[in-house]
C-alpha cells in the first residue's frame, strides 16, 4: 500500500531550490520556517524570479536570518519596491531556533537553504536544512557512489 501524504507534499509549487547544497554539504536534519516578505517580494515569487543557491541562514540576537536570498524587483511596484538581496527574517518556534542556535554554535554546523516553495494554503515557506561542510574527498565518494548506481541500474536494464 502506498504511504500517505501530508498535506506539505501533496501540493505546494516550488519557487527556488539549492540543488547544490546536497553536493557541497552532508546535509543532517531539515526544518520548515517562514519568512517575512513584502507585498511586492510576494509577486515578484508568483512570477518566479528568486535565487538561494549562493544564501544561507543565520542566527543573530535571537533571530533567524535568511542571508544573501535573491528576490527579482517587481516592475509593476515602482515606488514601493523591495531591495534585492536584504536580510529577511525566518519564523520559526522558539525551540527550534534554540536547536539552530546550537547546532551552529556549538557544533559547526552550517544553516543552508534547501527549498523555498508555496505551500498548500499559498504562503511561502522556506526548508533549511542543518549542515556538515564536505571535503573534495567526501564529494569524490558521493560521486563515485552516484555514478555506479546508474551504470548498476543501465547494466540491469540491458542484460535483463
Amino acid at each position: 500500500m502506498a504511504k500517505k501524504k501530508t498535506p506539505e507534499e501533496k501540493n505546494y509549487k516550488v519557487i527556488a531550490e539549492n540543488r547544490r547544497a546536497r553536493y557541497d554539504y552532508a546535509i543532517e536534519d531539515d526544518i520548515e520556517c517562514g519568512i517575512v516578505l513584502t507585498g511586492s517580494e510576494v509577486k515578484s515569487l508568483r512570477q518566479g524570479g528568486a535565487n538561494i543557491a549562493d544564501s544561507y541562514a543565520n542566527v543573530e540576537d535571537g533571530e533567524l536570518w535568511l542571508i544573501n536570498g535573491y528576490i527579482a524587483p517587481y516592475a509593476q511596484a515602482k515606488t514601493w519596491g523591495h531591495e534585492e538581496r536584504r536580510k529577511r527574517k525566518l519564523l520559526v518556534k522558539k525551540k527550534e531556533l534554540s536547536k539552530l542556535w546550537q547546532a551552529t554554535s556549538r557544533q559547526g554546523m552550517t544553516l543552508v537553504p534547501l527549498v523555498m516553495y508555496f505551500n498548500h494554503k499559498g504562503r511561502v515557506k522556506l526548508k533549511i536544512g542543518t549542515a556538515k561542510g564536505k571535503k573534495n574527498v567526501d564529494k569524490r565518494a558521493t560521486e563515485a557512489k552516484r555514478d555506479w548506481s546508474r551504470q548498476k541500474a543501465r547494466l540491469l536494464r540491458h542484460n535483463g
